[in-house]
This record gives structure tokens, C-alpha cells and sequence, in this order.
């Protein structure tokens, strides 16, 4: 999958789903910091990222917007880090595969049970 890991999440993520064979790049490689998050979506869009969060404002947007992608990944809980979250990210990446392809708000809490919501939300 190609995941684009927003600000609000350490770079680290992207050397842990590389080498979980995931495309993935940090926005501050691609983007400025101070980009809003209508922008970043856009991006995320445009180029056909899944967008990993813990910022709610996404899921906002997409209800407001009613658009069909980017799909958000939206982690709850902290620590936020791949050491802790990381088994449980991976895990929820493959059992919402199809999900996330499609269109989705995918929320990993630290229930470790991944909830889809498919795009667009109504």
C-alpha cells in the first residue's frame, strides 16, 4: 500500500512500513509543514496515498466534502509510535485491504480492532 504519514506522526513510521513492504513517505519530505489539511487531503488524493492520522480533522473533511478518497487511517491512543502501534497498524492494513481500496476511515484504537466506515460518508 502507499501510505502518506501526516505530520502529527513521527518519521519513524515511514523505515517501519518500508520495511514492512508499504510505500511510504513522511509529509514534511513532500510538502511544508505548514500545509492545512485540505491540502494535504488533496494531495493524498491527487497521488493516490492512504493517509495514516491521528489528526480528526480528516474524517471531517471527507464528511463535509462527501469524496470518495483519500482513505485515512486514523490512529487513537498514545503512544503513536511504530515500537507500540506498529503490530496492530500492520494487522489493520491487511484485514481492511479492501476497505482502504475502495474508500474508507479505517480507526485503530488501542482495542487493537480496526472500524472501516467506506467512503463517502453519509
Amino acid at each position: 500500500m502507499r501510505l502518506l504519514i501526516d505530520m502529527n506522526l513521527t518519521p519513524r513510521w515511514v523505515h517501519f512500513l518500508r520495511n514492512a513492504g508499504h510505500e511510504a513517505v513522511h509529509w514534511s519530505s513532500v510538502g511544508p509543514n505548514s500545509a492545512k489539511d485540505g491540502a494535504i487531503c488533496d494531495y493524498s488524493r491527487r497521488c493516490d496515498y492512504i493517509l495514516l492520522t491521528n489528526d480528526l480533522d480528516f474524517p471531517q473533511i471527507l464528511a463535509h466534502t462527501m469524496q470518495t478518497a483519500p482513505s485515512v487511517v486514523l490512529l487513537r491512543g498514545e503512544p503513536l509510535v511504530p515500537e507500540v502501534r506498529g503490530s496492530a497498524l500492520l494487522g489493520a492494513l491487511q484485514d481492511c485491504e479492501a476497505e482502504l481500496k475502495r474508500g474508507a476511515i479505517v480507526t485503530l484504537d488501542w482495542s487493537d480492532k480496526p472500524r472501516a466506515r467506506v467512503l463517502p460518508l453519509r
